[in-house]
C-alpha cells in the first residue's frame, strides 16, 4: 500500500511539474507579448503583435548553436538550461489560481529565495564561460546587481513571516507561501500596519524589474552599450532557452506578489462552492491579477524611467528600496506591539465606521 501511494505522489508531481511548466512557457510568452504591446502604446508605437514571442523562440529553437571559440563549451551549454529548469522548479512552491502549491510542504519562501539567485548565477556563468569581455562586464555587472537587491527582498519577506507568526501563533511555519496565501496580510494589520504593507508592496514592485534585467535596471545587458552583454555570445536553442527563462521568470515574480499581497478568490467572495465554475474563475482571476502586475512593475517602469547606470542601480537598491523596506517593517513591528497593546487595529476602525 506504501509503495502504491509513493508511486501516486511520484506521478502527481511528475504530471503536475510538466503542466506546470507548460503553464509558465506559454503564459510567460504570453505575457511578455502583451508587456510589448502595451509598452509600444504608451511610447505612441503599434508595436509587434502579442504572438510575436512565440515566433521568436520558435526562430530560435531552430537556429544553430554556435560556440565562441574562447568559451567553455560544456559551461556555456548547461548555464541556459540550469536557469530554465530553476525557475520552473519555482513554480512547484507557488499557489497557481486558487490552487495549493504542487509542492507545498516541502519549500517556503526562503527556499524560492535562494531559487531565485540561480537563474541570475546561471547568467553570470554563461557570461564569464563565453569568454567575451563584453559578456564579462555584463556578467560583473549582473553579480553587482543581484547582491543590491537581494537586501530588501529579503527585508520584505522576513516582515510578512513576522507578522503571521506574531498575530497567528498557531502557524507552524509562516514562511511557507500556503499559510501567507491563506492569511492575507491587509487584514491583519492597524492603520501603521497597513502604511508599512504599502511600502513593502512599493518596494518589491521596484525590485521586480531587476530581477528580470528590464528597464532601467538592465544595465548587464545593455545592448547599446555593451551589444547585449550577458547574451551576447549566446544563440540558437540556448538563447531560446534564456529567452524562456525570462518569461517563465516573468510569471513567477509576478505569482509571488500576488500569493503575497493579493491572494484573494472571486469564488470564495461569491461565496460559490468548490467545483469546475469556481476553479475556473478562480484561474481567471489569478491571471488578470498577473497581468495588473506585470504592467505595473515592468511595462510602466520601463517606459517611464531610461536606463540607469550600474553605479545608480547599486545605490537605488541600496540606500532608497532597503531604507522603505526598513521603514516598512518599522511600521508592521510598531502596529503589531500597538494591536498587542491595545487590541486597536484596522478592522476595529472597520467596525467603527460600520463598514462590517
Amino acid at each position: 500500500m506504501e509503495i502504491q501511494e509513493i508511486l501516486v505522489t511520484s506521478l502527481t508531481i511528475i504530471i503536475g511539474t510538466i503542466a506546470l511548466a507548460a503553464f509558465g512557457i506559454i503564459f510567460g510568452l504570453f505575457y511578455k507579448g502583451i508587456d510589448r504591446k502595451v509598452s509600444a502604446h504608451m511610447q505612441g508605437r503599434i508595436g509587434p503583435p502579442i504572438v510575436q514571442p512565440f515566433r521568436d523562440i520558435r526562430k530560435l529553437f531552430t537556429k544553430e548553436n554556435i560556440v565562441p571559440d574562447n568559451a567553455v563549451p560544456w559551461v556555456f551549454h548547461l548555464a541556459p538550461l540550469i536557469g530554465l529548469v530553476a525557475t520552473i522548479s519555482i513554480l512547484l512552491y507557488l499557489p497557481i489560481g486558487g490552487f495549493e502549491p504542487l509542492a507545498a510542504s516541502y519549500g517556503d519562501l526562503l527556499l524560492i529565495l535562494y531559487l531565485l539567485i540561480i537563474p541570475s548565477l546561471a547568467l553570470v556563468i554563461g557570461g564569464f564561460a563565453s569568454g567575451s569581455p563584453y559578456a564579462t562586464v555584463g556578467a560583473q555587472r549582473e553579480m553587482a546587481t543581484m547582491i543590491a537587491y537581494e537586501f530588501p527582498l529579503a527585508v520584505i519577506i522576513i516582515t510578512i513571516a513576522y507578522k503571521l507568526s506574531m498575530i497567528q501563533p498557531e502557524i507552524a511555519n509562516p514562511f511557507l507561501v500556503s499559510s501567507i496565501a491563506s492569511t492575507p496580510v491587509w487584514g491583519l494589520v492597524g492603520p501603521l500596519g497597513f502604511v508599512g504593507l504599502i511600502l513593502l508592496l512599493i518596494a518589491l514592485v521596484i525590485v521586480t524589474p531587476a530581477e528580470l534585467s528590464k528597464i532601467p535596471f538592465d544595465a548587464p545587458e545593455a545592448e547599446t552599450e555593451i551589444g547585449g552583454g550577458l547574451l551576447v555570445e549566446y544563440s540558437g536553442r540556448n538563447l531560446g532557452m534564456f529567452y524562456l527563462m525570462d518569461s517563465v521568470k516573468t510569471v513567477v515574480m509576478a505569482s509571488i506578489i500576488v500569493a503575497i499581497f493579493f491572494p484573494y478568490n472571486l469564488s470564495t467572495l461569491f461565496g460559490m462552492e468548490a467545483g469546475i465554475p469556481a476553479y475556473s474563475l478562480d484561474i481567471l482571476f489569478y491571471l488578470v491579477k498577473i497581468l495588473l502586475v506585470i504592467v505595473f512593475s515592468v511595462s510602466l517602469i520601463r517606459v517611464s524611467v531610461a536606463r540607469l547606470k550600474i553605479d545608480q542601480i547599486v545605490y537605488t537598491y541600496w540606500v532608497p528600496i532597503t531604507l522603505l523596506a526598513l521603514f516598512g517593517l518599522i511600521f508592521v513591528m510598531w502596529d503589531t506591539w500597538m494591536m498587542s497593546e491595545n487590541g486597536f487595529g484596522l478592522s476595529t476602525v472597520v467596525e467603527m465606521l460600520g463598514l462590517v
